[in-house]
């Protein structure tokens, strides 16, 4: 395994500021956003389209700084019923570039369509009942998500490129259970999962659990914690559509890993002991949005939790006989 760093974790400086970071961490990787839900801060994703010397650029300024990139990432809501278009080509834009430029992965998460054909803004079902939520799901699913995610698949397979879907709440793929219905009715030669533990970990999933279940569909990982205010939570619950940047009254953050899970490195120990006990032997990719803790601290805390747990080297042990 390696450990590596989503760039958009340091937003704020510049390609190679945030590369001096990564390097200074000791890390190996690097993973880019190309737009959507990021402003693409490290990227010009129409100048990488269009220009083979613009991607060896990008290529030569990861490499410079020892880093090699990983993945890149495109989420956002391709699936919207009005800006869903324009999101879809920032979608099939960055498979193109990653497939020209030979990078083996594209993060994006499912989309989320409106729960009817007249629908404006996306429709997230959480519960079976009132009865007219089956009616929406089945529209969303067998109307919209498959038949795109379909053709997705046949552009990624022709770009030699996989996508890493990650679980999150507001998407229609939120859970094991909805991205394994998606792998089976698209094909699991392209697509699998970017499991980002911190979506499933304030929705009450076992993270243990997850990484057994998706074994051999895990793509591509995402190093996030989630600290849950027990205060709040014990009362109301985890759903919360309290603002982020109000920590205090939120039942649930984002934070620095080992500052989340009540185990701390104990926890991210057992999670790289299972990814490894299900064959995942890749990247780790540092996700910084703690708002509490400057990003590059952030960073530095999170890489220096990792090296303590990873497990770099193949394993090498083979039984005595007896």
């Amino acid at each position: 395994m390696e450990i590596g760093l989503i760039t958009d974790s340091l937003g704020g400086l510049s390609l190679e500021e945030a590369l001096g970071v990564a390097q200074r961490a000791g890390l190996a990787s690097v993973e880019i956003a190309t737009g959507n839900w990021s402003e693409g801060p490290h990227c010009d994703l129409q100048a990488l389209v269009g220009s083979s010397q613009a991607r060896d650029d990008l290529l030569k300024t990861v490499a410079d700084y020892g880093l090699r990139l990983s993945a890149l990432c495109a989420n956002g809501n391709q699936l919207h019923p009005v800006s869903g278009q324009q999101q879809d080509k920032v979608v099939r834009d960055t498979i193109e570039v990653a497939g020209r430029m030979g990078v083996p992965t594209v993060v994006l998460m499912s989309g989320l369509p409106g729960g009817g054909p007249d629908d404006k803004v996306p429709n997230w079902v959480t519960t079976a009942w009132p009865p007219e939520n089956l009616a929406v799901l089945d529209y969303q699913w067998s109307q919209v998500a498959v038949p795109y995610w379909r053709d997705l698949a046949d552009v990624a397979r022709a770009a030699g490129v996989r996508l890493a879907v990650e679980a999150c709440g507001g998407q229609l793929v939120h859970s094991v259970g909805t991205l394994t219905r998606l792998i089976d009715a698209v094909g699991s030669d392209v697509v699998g999962a970017n499991l980002d533990p911190s979506h499933l970990m304030w929705m009450g999933a076992d993270i243990p659990s997850v990484i057994r279940a998706l074994a051999g569909s895990i793509f591509h990982v995402h190093a996030k914690d989630v600290r849950v205010n027990r205060w709040i939570a014990d009362r109301d619950g985890l759903l919360d559509t309290t603002a982020h940047a109000d920590t205090a009254n939120r039942a649930w953050n984002y934070v620095t890993l080992g500052l989340g899970q009540p185990a701390g490195q104990a926890f991210w120990a057992d999670f790289v002991y299972n990814l490894r006990s299900v064959g995942y032997d890749g990247t780790l990719n540092i996700e910084h949005e703690d708002s509490l803790v400057n990003s590059v601290e952030g960073v530095e805390r999170s890489a220096a939790l990792l090296r303590a747990v990873i497990l770099a080297e193949k394993p090498d042990w083979v039984p005595a006989n007896v």
